[in-house]
């Protein structure tokens, strides 16, 4: 094999006691957790904001920005629930360049798989118990999203057909709505596969759902997919899947959709929630927004060194953020 071996790496189950949970951050959890699926099941009508960095490449900014949204999520409760987004892996388009938390606990270093597993581990509990949040990741505690790159990736649909938590299947680069409804439909299946050397036999996920998060046509340009077109598009789509379960849709303000320039996102948001005024399947499929959001404006190289500001894609300062937060409560 054209691969050199350097070590074997502990499963998670020795990481998680290693690092324990004490049973009031595992209360706050199952709370958070409960909630949340009632959002998706439609039991609780409050709209979701998936919001926070790119990436999670910072331990110490990224929960400052957490603590400020603490104090903003206090002031919308009764409308809106945050889940925080700290990405700690990151697919990139082809393969090059930093690849997360999880690969470089320091992204100034070499990467250190070990390393970087317990500092995920580590930023996660530190939320949860500092903030009081369970947060967003791919294949992470409150809420998961599988990438446009991942989507179509056997592994992650099996995996999402096993957790009690909401997936979000993105719709692939291509904008192809088929391959991120068959994604869903996978999810919410029961199957028997192998994982971590185990058989399992997962029940299903019934809250497995959409994100657009627009797409790339053969020309390389960007369009986006969160219009009301494309909502109509959707609704029609689930219509015609009569076995998916809690039909919903996250709908990804950045990424193709903004074609990457975060203060569209200000826009962008404000017309979805508009949408969902003038139809109702489109406001009950509708359940929040995904928010590229840090605590600087745009984007920086790694090493330039300046504190809350995205090494991956371009972010929302905290301003802006904290400005729109409340513009959405006020609009639902």
């Amino acid at each position: 094999m054209n691969m050199e071996f350097t070590r074997k790496l502990t499963i998670p189950m020795e990481v998680k006691k290693m690092y324990p949970m004490t049973a009031e951050m595992e209360r706050i959890r199952d709370e958070r957790a409960e909630e949340i699926r009632d959002i998706f099941s439609g039991k609780s009508n409050k709209f979701i904001l998936i919001i926070g960095p790119c990436s999670a490449d910072n331990e110490d900014s990224v929960i400052d920005y957490i603590l400020r949204l603490r104090e903003v999520q206090e002031k919308v409760k009764d409308k809106i629930f945050i889940i925080p987004r700290v990405y700690t892996n990151k697919p990139r388009t082809t393969g090059d360049g930093y690849k997360g938390l999880l690969h470089q606990p320091d992204p100034n270093a070499k990467p250190d798989m070990f390393k970087g597993i317990v500092a995920i581990r580590e930023l996660h509990m530190k939320a949860l118990k500092e903030t009081g949040f369970t947060c967003a990741d791919e294949m992470l505690l409150g809420y998961v999203a599988v990438g446009a790159r991942s989507v179509e990736n056997q592994e992650h649909r099996l995996t999402a057909s096993g957790l009690d938590t909401p997936v979000g299947m993105k719709n692939p680069t291509s904008g192809d709505y088929s391959v991120m409804m068959n994604s869903i439909t996978a999810a919410q299946h029961r199957h028997t596969f192998i994982y971590r050397g185990w058989e399992v036999h997962s029940q299903g996920n019934p809250y497995t759902h959409a994100i657009l998060r627009g797409y790339m046509n053969k020309h390389g340009q960007s369009l986006p997919n969160y219009h009301y077109e494309d909502l109509v598009r959707l609704c029609e789509f689930y219509g015609e899947r009569k076995d998916l379960e809690n039909p919903a849709v996250i709908i990804d303000t950045n990424h193709a959709n903004s074609g990457k320039n975060p203060f569209e996102q200000v826009r962008i948001s404000k017309e979805v929630i508009n949408n969902c005024k003038f139809r109702e399947d489109i406001k009950k499929l509708v359940k929040g927004l995904m928010i590229e959001s840090y605590i600087e404006d745009g984007a920086q190289k790694i090493g330039e060194g300046c504190y809350g500001k995205s090494i991956t894609d371009a972010c929302l300062g905290w301003e802006k953020s904290e400005r729109l937060i409340y513009d959405i409560a006020d609009m639902l």
